[in-house]
């Protein structure tokens, strides 16, 4: 069903993990979607990661989209202006869908120390890139909303709540981008515009299967490593979800909320990838809390 044929979308961090899988479902419903990133063929992150934007954008197009490569590091305002500047170029002024997940904290995050012992550059890099980049983005992005009177804005975090979440740095980005979810649907009610936060589970990005050795074809070996690995999901569960709220007609009903692939999946009755219906939500008060 391709109702969003007529839609743009940018994904911003869509690279690899949750941020292509969300391009790749957008695209799947029609949208064109520009996926945003740092690494193409040319050139790797410091995330050393072999993924590119080239290849989300192939997928999207595989899977009945439109996918537009752009390399663009979020921190940097001038990109972030230039990207702004080509779509409106390209699609007469108009942005229905904005996603941030610029991320690429993994390796800025210090786990086990706390804020006096962290080191500091990491951390503020790490707020670089997981709050400032957001704010940029959505600075530069949503006059295009504002101007059509419509739009939705979707921020991807991690939990649903404020609670701390095991390390300082991480735990302010996480946090940060919840509220600015919620600012924003305070800011932008006039203009029609739905600003909401998304927190996937357990995600068995390529990331995570790396890191405990294991595949998509026997990834439950990883929960050798990491027994709660056995409740992770596919990037394609918070995909799902996100492409949900866009065909929602009625998206504004959830304006200002954090939402989860959970929570989404009972909604609007998707499963994941692997036909499964993870709850992490359940999983993480029965077994993680505990």
């Amino acid at each position: 069903m391709m109702n969003l044929t007529n839609q743009t979308a940018i994904v911003a961090g869509a690279t690899r993990g949750a941020g292509r899988a969300m391009a790749i479902k957008l695209g799947e419903a029609g949208a064109t979607v520009y996926v945003t990133g740092r690494t193409t063929r040319e050139e790797r992150s410091p995330m050393g990661r072999k993924e590119t934007i080239e290849e989300t954008a192939e997928l999207v197009n595989k899977a009945g989209g439109k996918g537009i490569a752009v390399q663009v590091d979020h921190t940097d305002k001038d990109q972030v202006k230039r990207l702004i500047t080509k779509v409106s170029e390209e699609q007469n002024g108009q942005l229905d869908i904005l996603v941030n997940d610029i991320w690429g904290g993994d390796p800025l995050t210090e786990w086990g120390k706390d804020v006096a012992d962290h080191e500091l550059e990491k951390g503020l890099q790490l707020l670089k890139q997981a709050v400032q980049a957001h704010i940029l983005t959505s600075h530069y992005a949503l006059p295009l909303m504002k101007q059509n009177n419509a739009g939705l804005i979707v921020e991807i975090t991690d939990g649903v709540d404020y609670e701390y979440r095991g390390n300082f740095y991480y735990s302010l980005a996480k946090v940060s981008n919840i509220h600015m979810a919620k600012a924003m649907s305070e800011d932008l009610k006039a203009y029609n515009i739905t600003s909401i936060a998304l927190t996937p589970g357990f995600i068995r990005s390529e990331y995570m299967l790396d890191l405990f050795g294991v595949t998509e074809e026997n990834w439950q070996e990883g929960a050798k490593v990491e027994k709660h690995f056995i409740a992770s999901e596919t990037p394609f569960y918070i995909g799902e979800a996100l492409k949900q709220l866009a065909l929602d007609k009625d998206v504004q009903r959830f304006n200002g909320r954090t939402l989860s692939t959970w929570e989404l999946s009972e909604i609007y009755g998707f499963k994941d990838a692997d036909g499964r219906q993870p709850h992490w939500g359940n999983y993480y008060k029965n077994h993680v809390e505990k």
